[in-house]
């Protein structure tokens, strides 16, 4: 849902919730990724810090999960998607974790490492058209 707010400089995008949370991912060759399974916000920036992404397994079983930060997607508000722009085999070897068992999610390193996976990885994958 794309909204002008008058005391902004210009226009801007609004997500909500209940509709992003189970968006399909996908890649620039249209490539079904996942889903996004949960949002995580940064409540010192109040800003949208990673997408929960489900990928693999069948009916739900032998997901795994990974976090993706938020930068390394593009929503389409109005296809309810995301794309990201990293090919199957590179989001296969992305760390992700159990969908039981979370990681410390504000671990430095731990931070440091996913963003570099993603940063590292979208000049490699498959591109938006």
């Amino acid at each position: 849902m794309s909204t002008a707010d008058p005391h902004a400089k210009g226009n801007y995008t609004l997500g909500v919730k209940k509709t992003i949370i189970g968006s399909k991912v996908i890649n620039g060759a249209q490539e079904h990724l996942g889903k996004i399974e949960d949002i995580v916000i940064d409540t010192r920036s109040d800003e949208v810090a990673y997408a929960i992404l489900s990928f693999g397994g069948v009916l739900g079983m032998g997901d795994r999960h990974f976090a993706i930060p938020w930068d390394a997607l593009q929503y389409d508000a109005a296809e309810q998607c995301a794309v990201l722009n990293m090919g199957k085999d590179l989001l296969k070897n992305a760390p992700g974790f159990d969908k039981d068992k979370w990681p410390d999610l504000t671990n430095a390193e731990w931070a440091t490492r996913i963003h570099s996976h993603y940063e590292h990885g979208s000049q490699g994958g498959a591109q938006t058209p």
